[in-house]
């Protein structure tokens, strides 16, 4: 069964598991001779936040290492972890929290590393909004996305603030239109990433503030560059290659955020169309390079992961 050897969660298990992915990682790279093919999935639409995975492929980076790559957007980081999984995917990016979640739930999946360690997960609301805190949306409609990395997360946030959770009205969002529902008072609030958010309502011309769950004691970790443990037990090499081009690809975004910019409109030029579009991805990526130089990854180099927090983060989910 993958991670574990029931069906109930182990974070013993899972601890190990990481710590041992994170040793593979951290070896020396050997590059292959033959060429790789891999699927690999985004947890949501291409943004200036995962711009690094365009500069990985515009800049051979995977190539060099005989790797093949077809970069898939997401729909939602739990569904991206659900997908990897499934085997759709032989690798992505999923918010911690929902690795996490995911192998709660009998999914196998591994994480490799950390990409960057604040989620800015919570709510949203426009800034003449009369919410000032947790407590201000009883009574309140709050959009959200099911499948989103956040959306789990919701009853564990409201009743570590004080709220009864049915005292608030869930409106479930597609992820396409969550924005436009607050931008247009359809909705009080909206439950989700805040910073892509928004980078997406600031697009539109409209204000905002979040209040984020870390100043609730609720913080975790954002993207995990997650497999399978069969993939990484058939082919550590792959999985050594993968992490070492993603995270050479956010060096390179977080040394020149102006060539990723460029390089993620060039791959991607819808992302332009609209008039805020640019602005979006560099709010994005900006909000994402922000969440880079934490004490792991300063300490210790780019991609570490500190198991005690990962023990944490484990107990919120739980």
């Amino acid at each position: 069964m993958g991670l574990f050897d029931d069906s109930r969660f182990s974070r013993r298990t899972f601890l190990k598991t990481a710590g041992a992915a994170g040793a593979v990682a951290l070896a020396p790279s050997v590059f292959a001779q033959s060429s790789r093919t891999l699927k690999f999935t985004l947890p949501w639409l291409a943004q200036g936040a995962t711009a690094y995975m365009y500069v990985a492929e515009d800049q051979g980076m995977f190539k060099k290492r005989g790797i093949d790559v077809e970069i898939s957007r997401g729909y939602g980081s739990l569904a991206a972890g659900q997908a990897i999984g499934n085997k759709q995917f032989d690798f992505g990016l999923v918010s911690a929290s929902s690795t996490i979640l995911c192998a709660a739930n009998g999914l196998p999946l591994v994480a490799l590393g950390t990409t960057n360690y604040e989620a800015y997960l919570g709510l949203l609301v426009r800034s003449d909004s009369p919410i000032k805190s947790a407590k201000d949306l009883v009574g309140k409609k709050m959009g959200g996305v099911p499948a989103s990395v956040e959306f789990p997360l919701w009853k564990a946030f409201a009743l570590k603030s004080g709220i009864d959770p049915q005292q608030v009205e869930i409106v479930q969002s597609d992820p396409r239109v969550l924005e436009r529902t607050l931008v247009e008072g359809q909705i009080d609030a909206g439950w989700c990433v805040t910073s892509s958010s928004y980078a997406v309502a600031q697009g539109m011309g409209v204000d905002t503030r979040a209040m984020l769950m870390q100043d609730y004691g609720m913080s975790f970790y954002s993207n995990n560059i997650v497999t399978r443990p069969e993939v990484l037990e058939s082919d550590p090499e792959l999985c050594r290659d993968v992490t070492e081009v993603i995270l050479e690809a956010l060096a390179f975004s977080a040394k020149d955020p102006e060539a990723s910019m460029g390089i993620l409109l060039k791959k991607v030029p819808e992302l332009a169309l609209s008039s805020g579009g640019k602005e979006n991805v560099r709010l994005s990526q900006g909000f994402m390079l922000a969440s880079v130089p934490h004490p792991e990854a300063i300490e210790n180099g780019l991609g570490y992961s500190d198991l005690g927090r990962v023990a944490e983060m484990t107990d919120l989910i739980m």
